[in-house]
C-alpha cells in the first residue's frame, strides 16, 4: 500500500470527492435509465458528444464526484475512494457520496468494466487517466472526458461547469468558498499575528512531501492568506516537493502540520532533527491522520470543510 501511495503522490493531480443532486436513486441497484431522454450536445476534450439532458444515472471515475455535486448531480458509481483504502469513502465525502459503488480509486487508470456496466449507468465521466478505457465506456454509455489542470482546482471546477453548462452554479459556489476562507485566514491572523507561518506536510516511508501549490498547502496560502514559511520548496508540478530530514528543518515555520500514520509518525518522533525544530519544541505541532487530511485538501468539498477546522486545530496546540 505505501509504495502505492508514493506513486500516486509523485503524481497526484486531481482532487478526490463526491455527489449531490439530481439522480432519482442512489441505491446500488440494477435499475435501468430512462429510456427516449432528451439528450443535448456537450464538448469535452475528445470533441463532442452526446449526452442525457438530465442524466440519473451518473458513473464518475475522475476523482472528482464532488465537483459533480457542486454542479447539483448524484453519482451511482465513483472513484472517490479514500487514497488509504480504496473500500471506503474518505470521510469528508461520506455523506455525499452515501448510495454510490465503489468502482477503483481515481488515480487508476483502468477499473472494472463488469462492475461499472452492473449500474445500467447513463452517463460516465472520466479524465484522462482513465483514457485506454474510453472506447469500451462508450460502448455501456456516453462517456465525457475531462481534461484535469491538476495545480489549479478552481479551474478543473470550472471546466466540468462549462461542460454541463453549469457556469453560474460553479461561480456561486467559488464566490461564497472564497469569502468563507478569506473570513478563516483573517480570524487566524488576528489571533496568531500577520507574519506568523505555517507548514504542512506528509511524513511517508521516510520522505516528507510538502504540501505548497496543491492540497492541504494550497489551503493555507492561496485560500486563507497564511504565511509561507522561509526555505520552502517550491512546486513546480503536480508532484508535491520531497524533503529528507536536514530539508524539512530547513524550513523556518512557526506552526507545523503533520499528516502522517501511525507508523510514520512514530518514526518522526524519534528523529533527533525533528525533535530539535523550533515549532516541535515549543509545541506548535498539529497531528492529523494521513487519512483523510491528506486528500481532503484536494477535494472542493474537503476545503469547504477544512477550511472551518484549521484555527479549531491551531487552538489545540495551546
Amino acid at each position: 500500500m505505501k509504495k502505492q501511495l508514493l506513486k500516486s503522490l509523485l503524481v497526484f493531480g486531481t482532487v478526490t470527492a463526491m455527489l449531490v443532486g439530481c439522480g432519482s436513486s442512489n441505491q446500488n441497484t440494477a435499475e435501468t435509465a430512462p429510456e427516449n431522454q432528451a439528450t443535448v450536445t456537450v464538448t469535452d476534450v475528445r470533441g463532442e458528444v452526446e449526452i442525457p439532458a438530465e442524466p440519473q444515472r451518473i458513473v464518475d471515475l475522475s476523482g472528482n464526484s464532488d465537483m459533480l455535486s457542486i454542479l447539483g448531480y448524484k453519482v451511482v458509481g465513483t472513484a472517490n475512494s479514500d487514497a488509504y483504502d480504496y473500500t471506503r469513502f474518505p470521510s469528508y465525502l461520506e455523506e455525499t457520496l452515501k448510495g454510490a459503488t465503489i468502482l477503483g480509486y481515481s488515480m487508476q487508470d483502468t477499473m472494472d468494466i463488469e462492475a461499472i456496466m452492473n449500474l445500467n449507468p447513463d452517463l460516465i465521466v472520466i479524465s484522462t487517466v482513465q483514457e485506454k478505457m474510453y472506447d469500451q465506456l462508450s460502448e455501456i454509455a456516453p462517456t465525457v472526458m475531462i481534461q484535469l489542470e491538476a495545480l489549479n482546482w478552481k479551474e478543473d471546477l470550472k471546466a466540468f461547469a462549462e461542460v454541463f453548462d453549469k457556469e453560474e452554479v460553479a461561480n456561486e459556489w467559488l464566490t461564497k468558498y472564497e469569502a468563507d476562507a478569506k473570513a478563516a485566514g483573517d480570524a487566524i491572523k488576528a489571533e496568531y499575528g500577520e507574519d506568523t507561518t505555517y507548514l504542512s506536510f506528509l511524513a511517508s516511508g521516510g520522505q516528507f512531501f510538502v504540501f505548497d501549490g496543491a492540497g492541504f498547502g494550497d489551503v493555507l496560502y492561496n485560500d486563507m492568506g497564511l504565511k509561507k514559511p522561509a526555505g520552502m520548496p517550491e512546486q513546480t508540478d503536480i508532484s508535491l516537493p520531497v524533503v529528507t530530514y536536514e530539508g524539512l528543518a530547513a524550513i523556518d515555520a512557526d506552526y507545523i502540520f503533520c499528516i502522517a500514520t501511525d507508523e510514520d509518525l512514530a518514526a518522526l518522533e524519534q528523529n533527533a532533527i525533528w525533535n530539535n525544530m523550533p515549532a516541535v519544541k515549543e509545541g506548535n505541532v498539529v497531528i492529523l491522520e494521513s487519512s483523510p487530511y491528506f486528500n481532503q485538501g484536494y477535494s472542493p468539498i474537503g476545503r469547504s470543510l477544512l477550511i472551518n477546522e484549521i484555527g479549531e486545530m491551531l487552538n489545540g496546540t495551546k
